[in-house]
């Protein structure tokens, strides 16, 4: 039987459907999480080269690509929003881009705990620290311009034109290893042969699922907050209010 998508394009109808999701992907997150740190802690073994250090790796290196990974989505709900003059599209945005933030600022950091005994220095201007600084800047200031606007709807094109420019950064986070000659290492996951573990492989692959599904379950979560706020005076959430 064929499912009308276009019926979810609605915030009547995505709401509902959005609180139903929710459980699913949170408990999977947080299976996937307990899964994936345990075998990157205890089951993984040391590294040659990097001994237990090289552990930060299933942390930073999932939230690293989760970070620009939802930068692309936010933009593409935003584009939407612009072109099409859609509502949910807008608010997607909006509900993705606090959970892109906190990637960003978990990616920074660990890579700065990373960075120190490897590098000796907890910062460098490294052309992919620093992009992906620029990431986080992007997304803080995504967030900030539409809280600064009063009108959702004119708040929404503002902030979906900086959205839409900022996305020419997240391939250059990408390549910048390949274009520059940086501290930084090559990617970690690769679409050819891996010289990692194979338990190596297991925990960066079921950590990167379990942050997915985890800024899945956060945006579903909070779209449906910016669904009640933003059609507050209408009726069927009057209506849901009084149901509850």
């Amino acid at each position: 039987m064929a499912i009308n998508w276009f019926k979810y394009s609605a915030p009547t109808t995505f709401y509902p459907l959005a609180g139903k999701l929710i459980p699913w992907f949170a408990i999977s997150s947080a299976i996937l999480f307990a899964v994936g740190l345990y075998i990157g802690f205890v089951v993984a073994p040391s590294d040659a080269t990097q001994g237990e250090f090289y552990r930060i790796i299933f942390i930073h290196v999932p939230s690293s690509i989760i970070s620009m990974f939802l930068y692309l989505i936010m933009a593409g709900y935003a584009a939407l929003g612009l072109i099409f003059n859609t509502r949910l599209s807008s608010m997607m945005a909006s509900a993705i881009a606090p959970t892109g933030a906190l990637f960003a600022f978990i990616s920074l950091w660990t890579g700065a705990l990373w960075g120190k005994p490897m590098w000796g220095a907890w910062w460098v201007w490294d052309a992919r620290l620093t992009s992906e600084l620029i990431l986080l800047f992007l997304y803080l200031g995504f967030i900030a311009l539409h809280a600064s606007i009063d009108d959702p709807r004119r708040a929404d094109r503002a902030a979906a034109l900086l959205a839409i420019v900022g996305s020419v950064n997240v391939p250059i986070i990408y390549f910048s290893v390949k274009w520059w000659n940086t501290l930084h290492q090559g990617s970690t996951i690769k679409y050819s042969g891996t010289s990692m573990h194979i338990a190596m492989q297991q925990a960066m692959f079921t950590m990167l699922a379990a942050c997915w599904l985890y800024a899945i379950a956060i945006a579903l979560m909070r779209v449906r907050s910016i669904i009640l706020e933003r059609e507050k005076n209408t009726k069927w959430i009057t209506e849901l209010a009084e149901v509850k």
